[in-house]
This record gives structure tokens, C-alpha cells and sequence, in this order.
């Protein structure tokens, strides 16, 4: 009788450690909670190409051209978004005063600005970017006919919260 009592306790045991622990959690709603995106050095690597495949395939269907990932443009997205971060507010002025426009122009941009894009969340690239779609004024910044270049940046606090920046630019244009 003993042993028929520790393989029920062993098997329950046993059963109790197949179970899965990451199930997916569901919030009030009944949808599943959102999952921490940790950019890790991998992840970062991969941002740049996929916003810009993504910001690209967008401006196609559109009938625009596609716009080439500008590398001070990218300084100055990241600095912005560092710079949110520290203010802990998503906003388009820098702790210093700066614009967008000044951002560009100490980054070394050589062109007139367009436009940028700014957002704090705990969200990938992609569905940022998809947010930035959803609304007419972020639209705009990306699909902008006279954009010819863009940057993208971002900051993410050790808790997890991503500050994104993203500048397009013209650089067949004189700053402003």
C-alpha cells in the first residue's frame, strides 16, 4: 500500500513539472499581456533594416520612392531618444532647446529636415511603426513625397520602457 501511495505522490510530481510555466498570462480584457521586447545587441543590429524594409514597402505601394537609412540621421534620432528618456516625457524639444531641426543640423545632416516621429512604449519597432502609421500626422512624416533619407533611434530603460525617435530628411535639400 506504501508504494502504490509514492508513485501517485511521484507521478502528481512528476505531472506538476510538465506543466508549462510560460503560458501566456491574460489581462482584464481577456487578451494575453504583453511580453518585456528586450533589445539586446542582436536585436539592435536588426532594427535599422527592418524599419526601413518596412518604411520602404509603405512608400512603394504608395507610389513614393524608397528612402536610404542616413547614419546622422540615426545620431540624431538616438540622441533624442536618450534625451526623452532622461526628461521622462515624449516630446520634440531636447533638454538643451533643440528642434528636430537643430538635432539634424549637430548631427551633421547636410539636408532640410521633414519631419520626426517620437514615441514612448514598451513596444518592437514594427508595432511602433505601425502605430506611427495609424495616424495622419506620423503618416505624414514617413511617407512624405520630398523624404529622401531617415533615421531611426531609440533608448531602452533597464525596466524595459523604449523611447523611438525617427527623422526623415531631404538631402538633395538645403537645411532650412
Amino acid at each position: 500500500m506504501y508504494s502504490v501511495k509514492a508513485l501517485v505522490v511521484l507521478a502528481a510530481v512528476g505531472l506538476a513539472a510538465c506543466s508549462s510555466s510560460s503560458e501566456s498570462k491574460l489581462g482584464p480584457d481577456g487578451q494575453p499581456l504583453p511580453q518585456l521586447y528586450k533589445i539586446d545587441s542582436k536585436v539592435a543590429k536588426e532594427i535599422p533594416d527592418r524599419v526601413l524594409t518596412n518604411i520602404n514597402d509603405v512608400r512603394v505601394k504608395r507610389g513614393e520612392t524608397p528612402v536610404v537609412m542616413d547614419p546622422s540621421l540615426v545620431v540624431a534620432a538616438n540622441k533624442h531618444s536618450k534625451d526623452m528618456a532622461a526628461q521622462n516625457r515624449p516630446w520634440h524639444w531636447g533638454t538643451d532647446g533643440s528642434s528636430p531641426l537643430d538635432r539634424g543640423r549637430q548631427a551633421g545632416y547636410p539636408g532640410e529636415i521633414i519631419g520626426e516621429d517620437i514615441s514612448e512604449s514598451y513596444e518592437n519597432e514594427i508595432q511602433t511603426l505601425s502605430a506611427w502609421m495609424s495616424t495622419h500626422d506620423t503618416r505624414d512624416v514617413i511617407i512624405n513625397p520630398k523624404a529622401t533619407s531617415v533615421g531611426i533611434g531609440w533608448y531602452q530603460e533597464p525596466e524595459g520602457k523604449i523611447w523611438w525617435t525617427l527623422v526623415t530628411g531631404n538631402s538633395n535639400s538645403s537645411p532650412r
